[in-house]
Order: C-alpha cells, then sequence, then structure tokens
C-alpha cells in the first residue's frame, strides 16, 4: 500500500524504520508537527519523525493544521491508501481522516478502550496497573474510540518509568502497526468496535500534577515519580526552589520514623517521609543544575533536623 506516516516523537521511530524497510508497503510520505525549539539554546529542531525522513529521502509534509487546503490537496495528489499514525500530536479533522482509501490507522499505547488520550503510559504507571499493551484502530471523530484492529500486551514492571516502558510499547507496537496493514491489504483483517465497558481517560499530566505529594502513601509516591520519568519530570520544593525527583526505593524496614517530606540525610542515602513507609531518594536535580545523586546534593545543602519538602 501507498502510505503517508503521521508522527513526531523518538516514540514513532521504530514504527516508521519498520514500515520503510516493509517489502509490502510504500511510505511516500510522512506528515509531522512543524519544526519546535527545543534544548537550553531553545534552537529551532526539526521533529524525530523529519529527520528520519530526510535521512530515507521521503517527503516531508508539516501543516500547521491537518485541515489546511493546500496539506489536503497534497494528500489527495499522493493516492494514498492509508495514513498510519504514531503519537502524531495534533486533531485530524474528518477532511483529512476522508482522502485515504482505508483511512487513518493509530498506533496506541494502552489496550483500549483503557486509557483513551494523551498520557496512556503513564496513566497506567500511576493507576497500578500490572498488565498494559498497545493496540491499532481506525481513527475516528471521538477521540480514540476507532474499531480496534488488535492488541499486543505487555508487563509492567516494579521499576518501570513511563520512559522504559514507552520504549518496550514502540518496539512491539511497529510489529503490530505492521502486522495491522499487512491485513488490511490483504483484506484479511477487520477492526470490531470497543467495548462499552472498561473506558478510563488518560490525559496529559501537566508540571503541577507532577508535584508529589508526600502525605500520600509510599505507593503513590513511587508510583507519581516513575510515571512523570521522564516527562513532565516530577518535583518537590526544597527552600523555596523546585527539586526534580528521579524514581524512589520504598524502604519497608527503616528504622526511621519521618513526618511526611521530612528529609533524613546520611553519608550512604538520603530518606523522606510519606503517609506510610519512607522512601529513599535516587537521583536529584536542582534548579538550574545538572542532575546529580541524591547524596551529593545533601552533602551541597545540608538539610537540618526536622526539615522537609514543603510548598
Amino acid at each position: 500500500m501507498r502510505l503517508v506516516f503521521a508522527g513526531t516523537p523518538e516514540t514513532a521511530l521504530p514504527s516508521l524504520r519498520t514500515l520503510i524497510d516493509s517489502p509490502r508497503h510504500d511510505v511516500v510520505a510522512v506528515v509531522t508537527r512543524p519544526d519546535a525549539q527545543s534544548g537550553r539554546g531553545r534552537k529551532v529542531h526539526p521533529s524525530p519523525v523529519a529527520e528520519l525522513a530526510e535521512e530515507a529521502g521521503i517527503e516531508i509534509l508539516r501543516p500547521e493544521k491537518a485541515g489546511a487546503p493546500e496539506f489536503l490537496d497534497r494528500l489527495r495528489a499522493l493516492e494514498v491508501d492509508c495514513c498510519p499514525v504514531v503519537a502524531y500530536g495534533a486533531l485530524l479533522p474528518q477532511s483529512a481522516l476522508d482522502v485515504p482509501r482505508h483511512g487513518w490507522i493509530n498506533l496506541h499505547f494502552s489496550i483500549l478502550p483503557a486509557w483513551r488520550g494523551a498520557a496512556p503510559v503513564q496513566h497506567a504507571i500511576l493507576h497500578g496497573d500490572e498488565i498494559t499493551g498497545a493496540s491499532t484502530f481506525q481513527i475516528v471523530k471521538e477521540l480514540d474510540a476507532g474499531p480496534v484492529y488488535g492488541v499486543v500486551t505487555e508487563e509492567i514492571r516494579p521499576s518501570d518509568t513511563s520512559g522504559a516502558l514507552l520504549e518496550r510499547l514502540a518496539v512491539s507496537g511497529a510489529g503490530l502497526l505492521a502486522a495491522t496493514l499487512d491485513g488490511v491489504a490483504d483484506g484479511t483483517l477487520e477492526a470490531r468496535p470497543q467495548p462499552a465497558d472498561g473506558v478510563s481517560l488518560a490525559p496529559k499530566i501537566s508540571v503541577a500534577d507532577a508535584q508529589v505529594d508526600w502525605a500520600k502513601p509510599a505507593m503513590h509516591v513511587d508510583r507519581l515519580i516513575r510515571a512523570c520519568t521522564p516527562n513532565p519530570g516530577a518535583w518537590s520544593e526544597f527552600r523555596g526552589q523546585r527539586l526534580k525527583l528521579g524514581p524512589v526505593r520504598v524502604v519497608t524496614d527503616a528504622e526511621e520514623r519521618l513526618a511526611p517530606g521530612e528529609i533524613a540525610a546520611t553519608k550512604a542515602r538520603v530518606l523522606v517521609g510519606t503517609a506510610t513507609d519512607v522512601v529513599q531518594l535516587s537521583e536529584v536535580q536542582p534548579q538550574g543544575k545538572r542532575v546529580m545523586g541524591a547524596e551529593e546534593w545533601a552533602r551541597g545543602v545540608r538539610p537540618e533536623s526536622k526539615e522537609s519538602f514543603g510548598g
């Protein structure tokens, strides 16, 4: 089939590489978000998908809006059979959905109808799911509600961050997307409506949402930090400034009894109190500084007795 691939971040790259290498399909163009500022220098950079497409000599389309007439005209001119989508990051109007013969098929990183929305992997970790996965489905106007073609599953490990889990799902999901497109091309695969039961929503997690509430149980603190790693980054306030927090370890046998947010630092470790068990910090990043071990940070700031995270 003639494909136009839509995607933007690194998460989409395994799928794009798989389809470029497929002998059964021809990626004639990619659709990605316009170049954006990134990094400390705020320089304008192309998206990872655009960079890979350029290396492969594939046409790049960067519409400000997917309903723009010039974009739709180009899409029609390419005589597209199907548009596979992985983390494109923009709304697709019906005028765009109607162009390809087989529509737009999305790879979504959850087992639908669970965790529809922008942050399915983060919410799966945050809510303590033991199993997640990826689904391919036909895009319709309603958010992530289209009929499903196929599913792969993935165990959520106790130490998984959203970044680590997403890396695995991006790889297994690439195989699922390729198999889905093969089945659509053959006419052997039919999408099935999602069940009405089991729908849950996964809205984007904001920086404000990522602030740690030390009055919550240790299990919740652990899940929140892992869910927000690497983005948007869990944090707490210390002496009026934000301190970004890496994953923690719940310490169930600690002799220390610390109040929620209270810090106890030694040469060997830095512990923080929660509503239940204490947790041990791993890496932290002070505002405007590099990532460092929690012990190194504590040696520099020297938390006072009974001093706590707050704000």
